[in-house]
């Protein structure tokens, strides 16, 4: 008997968001959960999340969906007199996907937004765990609302 391998995504919330939104396109999050399932069949979908108050019903549709979050306290600054929120998970990303979870699955897609993560790819490609990395708009145009 042939053992299935097991896949999981590592998804960057904040910069596939924006990488969406500035392709001028809103990212249907349950479409993009079953394309991950259906097209690559992703057992565990990782979302690193900025936390905020007053959000807990979209973590609780997210979760839903399928998706494990993994939270990040936000900062908020301003720029140009407008306040910005940032939920930055690099780093947790890069831990999950390279330490905590790595023996548990046999291959990985990270979903990004920008190149934040090459020591990760580079890494679990060493490791032979990477199966495919998502950029943006490359690869899920099915997703869009």
């Amino acid at each position: 008997m042939i053992k299935q391998r097991t896949i999981y995504a590592f998804i960057d919330s904040q910069n596939l968001n924006l990488g969406v939104k500035s392709a001028g396109w809103t990212l249907d999050f349950r479409k993009f959960r079953l394309y991950l399932k259906n097209k690559y069949g992703v057992e565990k979908a990782y979302l690193f999340i900025g936390q905020m108050a007053g959000q807990e019903s979209l973590y609780d549709r997210l979760q839903n969906m399928g998706y494990h979050l993994i939270f990040k306290p936000t900062t908020e600054y301003k720029v140009n007199g407008k306040i910005v929120v940032k939920g930055n998970v690099d780093a947790e990303l890069v831990l999950y996907a390279a330490a905590k979870v790595i023996n548990d699955y046999d291959k990985a897609i990270i979903v990004t937004g920008d190149g934040d993560f090459h020591c990760l790819v580079e890494y679990l490609k060493e490791k032979d765990k990477l199966l495919h990395v998502m950029v943006q708009t490359i690869g899920f145009q099915n997703c869009y609302a």
